[in-house]
């Protein structure tokens, strides 16, 4: 099941860069981004209520806290340049950059989080570097 969310989080990133890419047209790309913030911000809170899961806030640790916070540090950052590189370059070229992210995550859960790098995994991060190379220029 973890796929088909995986193959959906593909579909709406690539519909994010569209999107963005015709929304920010002459908007200050910050601005952009506090916008879709907000709308993001609306939607996960309405998505939690409705399933009711809000309820978990209270149980969760000083390390959920630090690290979810964190997390959304290193989000707002992701889209304050993503959303610049989107405003300065080619949609074809930001969006296959920015997917770096896939193999540097690989690297990154297994020099933090102790995940093993199998062949299949470190092969398919090469292709994914190597394949922004070659979109890049």
């Amino acid at each position: 099941m973890w796929w088909i969310y995986a193959l959906l989080s593909a579909l709406f990133a690539a519909l994010t860069a569209i999107f963005a890419k015709i929304g920010i047209k002459g908007v200050d790309t910050d601005l952009a981004t506090a916008i879709r913030t907000v709308i993001i911000l609306i939607l996960a809170w309405a998505i939690s209520l409705f399933k009711g899961t809000h309820g978990g806030i209270g149980s969760l640790t000083k390390t959920n806290w630090t690290f979810l916070i964190l997390s959304g540090c290193a989000t707002g950052l992701s889209w304050i340049c993503y959303f610049r590189a989107l405003q300065l370059g080619k949609v074809s070229q930001v969006a296959p950059v920015d997917k770096l992210s896939v193999a540097l995550a690989i690297a990154l859960s297994v020099i933090f989080l102790g995940e093993p790098l199998t062949l299949k995994n470190a092969i398919g991060a090469l292709l994914i570097i190597g394949g922004t190379i070659v979109l890049i220029f």
